[in-house]
């Protein structure tokens, strides 16, 4: 699909405000991150040509300055939250950052839990991890934050934590997610680091929302369906408009908790060198959009995408109705509905016509093409074979697959392997498809298609089994569902 951001542009430039932040500050730089370090993949829908690994790339050449704190909520532990993107647990997730990190040249410190209360699931995790020779500290939950600054600031609040053991010069505070305590870890070590003479300063790396764009952008109102479970709430930020006379954008969280960063500062150097939230930031995406069109377009197909994602929780009893609410308010923002993902309206007229599950996919081109299920294949896989079939050339009266070897395959499945469908799944049919390649050119010609999905949308009218989930997403394919358990 067609990019709308230079990624390379924002490597150099935001790269240069890093170093520029860390001379800032001197010998100790804690950067809070926000949004993930790499698989960035929110920031790469709504911004078509960046990169996941952007951040990554960029820390890269500081790997020698810098230490990695990985931080966790354990009211996040405690509910056993999930990353949607990975489906894997926030703490499954922490052992997986640290991994990653560390494979990558990394050194990772240590982890924090945040939000401490006695929580027994807290207990279990810090003591796995500490089996596993991983340090780990506690930050504890203090009344009346972030508006009790006097509370906050003093050893009763900050004091109380734990003080977190740092060797580099450069702290990049990161966690599996929104929510975490990221920027309190920071404040926290702030405040004690100036207990022990330390001088320290702070800068937060963030992506969304993007200052520099108006606050109704659909870059911004894509960060907020991206948070509705957070109800975080994009903002004018006061203290910058106040400062500057100048309109930026920033979010609720960021806002409420300057005061308490500004009381930090000034009791630290005597004044605050930032003036507002969005002084804060490290923040140069808005300079690096090309083309606002397609990122636009980008980012109203997320809000549709956060939209049915959200139904599909709260039909499985994992989301909250306030959700789908927000984010259907979103919409009116937009100026948008689901009409506006034209694959929905293709797979649901597909689904009225044959009284099937059905889906569709929108390609490159603006071409739909639609699919039902049938008594071989489910409404995916059969698809993903159209979809390739039209790419390819190849006239969609064409079998691709004999149904003489989709016949032993379902036996298997049914009688074997005690499924409950004798349809095939995407997987399935990929694979019967690269075993007769090695003899049929027209599965070779399609096959070799498959790259061209990435970036496309689909719709199903029913929600789909994880195994056509992580196919689609394996493809780079953006799916979304009707929240309708398939029969």
């Amino acid at each position: 699909m067609k990019n709308g951001f230079n990624n390379e542009k924002y490597l150099r430039i935001q790269s240069e405000h890093i170093r520029e932040r860390i001379a800032q500050f001197g010998n100790k730089l804690y950067l809070e991150l926000g949004g993930k370090l790499f698989d960035d993949y929110h920031a790469s829908r709504v911004l078509p040509g960046f990169q996941p690994d952007s951040k990554l790339r960029m820390f890269s050449q500081l790997k020698d300055q810098a230490e990695i704190v990985i931080v966790i909520s354990a009211e996040d532990i405690e509910k056993n939250k999930v990353r949607g993107d990975l489906g894997i647990t926030y703490d499954e997730d922490v052992l997986r950052l640290r991994r990653e990190f560390i494979n990558r040249g990394f050194m990772v410190g240590s982890v924090v839990v945040t939000h401490y209360d006695g929580q027994k699931s807290a207990d279990a995790f810090r003591q796995r991890l500490e089996r596993q020779g991983i340090t780990t500290y506690v930050h504890y939950l203090i009344d009346g934050y972030p508006a009790n600054v006097d509370l906050i600031a003093s050893d009763e609040g900050f004091g109380k934590n734990d003080y977190v053991e740092t060797s580099r010069p450069l702290v990049i505070v990161t966690a599996p997610g929104p929510g975490s305590g990221k920027m309190a870890v920071c404040l926290s070590q702030l405040y004690n680091e100036n207990k022990r003479g330390i001088e320290a300063g702070y800068a937060k790396f963030e992506t969304f929302p993007v200052w520099s764009l108006p606050l109704k952008h659909p870059v911004n109102i894509a960060y907020e369906a991206a948070t509705a479970d957070l109800n975080d709430v994009n903002m004018i930020d006061p203290f910058h408009l106040e400062a500057y006379g100048k309109t930026a954008i920033n979010y609720n969280r960021d806002i409420e908790i300057f005061p308490v960063l500004n009381a930090l500062f000034e009791g630290i150097y005597g004044e605050n060198p930032y003036k507002s939230p969005t002084d804060m930031g490290v923040n140069m995406v808005g300079f690096c959009i090309d083309d606002d069109e397609v990122c636009s377009s980008a980012s109203k197909m997320e809000i549709i995408r956060r939209y049915y994602d959200a139904l599909n929780r709260l039909a499985m009893g994992e989301a909250a109705d306030a959700e789908v609410n927000k984010i259907a308010l979103l919409f009116k923002q937009a100026k948008i509905d689901v009409s506006y993902r034209r694959p929905v309206a293709a797979a649901k007229e597909r689904a009225e016509q044959s009284g099937k599950p059905s889906s569709a996919i929108e390609l490159a081109d603006g071409t739909i093409i639609t699919a039902e299920s049938g008594d071989l294949l489910g409404p995916s896989a059969a698809l993903i074979l159209n979809a390739i079939k039209h790419l390819a050339g190849i006239d969609h009266s064409v079998k691709l697959i004999p149904q003489e070897m989709i016949e032993p395959i379902q036996f298997t499945k049914i009688n074997y392997l005690r499924s409950q469908n004798p349809r095939l799944h995407t997987d399935e049919v990929l694979v019967a498809l690269s075993v007769v390649s090695t003899r049929d050119e027209n599965c070779r010609r399609a096959l070799a298609k498959l790259p061209e999905l990435q970036g496309c949308q689909v719709h199903s009218t029913v929600m789909l089994g994880e195994v056509d989930r992580k196919i689609f997403k394996k493809l780079g394919v953006g799916l979304t569902c009707d929240p309708i358990r398939k029969k």
